[in-house]
């Protein structure tokens, strides 16, 4: 079997991901580590406004938001999903939260790929592990400098 496919579009933004090999190995192998199996994994990198209008669209909700995450497996402990990234948001929350941009946006994209492997984060407990499991994972991220 080939290597399961992870891939990286945008939608109304022009923004190009750096490291994306290692990016890539990174997100293989926290989903291999919850024992799950990688079939597919699209993100989309996109504006605020676009990605409000799928909040909106899908969700019901009318509000800004960093990540939107669709589970489209059909089996268990396997991986299908398209995670939607606004890079506005990734931009804004650096700045807050005084994050590396790049830091930040690993942070969001493990988060939307914690979720496929069944993790929660709504309520103190559930967002507790959540951030547990984000820390653990992003600790195993080494990241080339980039020029």
């Amino acid at each position: 079997m080939s290597k399961a496919a992870i891939h990286f579009f945008t939608e109304e933004i022009s923004f190009t991901l750096k490291n994306k090999t290692i990016i890539r190995n990174w997100l293989r192998e926290t989903i291999s580590a919850e024992g799950y199996v990688l079939e597919e994994l699209n993100f989309i990198f996109c504006s605020d406004e676009y990605l409000l209008g799928i909040n909106q669209q899908y969700l019901d909700h009318d509000t800004y938001t960093d990540v939107i995450t669709f589970d489209n497996s059909e089996a268990a402990k396997t991986i299908v999903g398209d995670i939607f990234i606004s890079i506005d948001r990734i931009k804004e929350n650096a700045k807050e939260f005084k994050h590396d941009f790049m830091d930040e946006l690993c942070r969001v994209m493990v988060h939307g790929t914690l979720h496929l492997l069944g993790y929660p984060d709504k309520g103190k407990a559930a967002k507790k592990i959540m951030t547990e499991k984000e820390d653990l994972y992003l600790a195993k991220l080494v990241l080339k400098p980039t020029t």
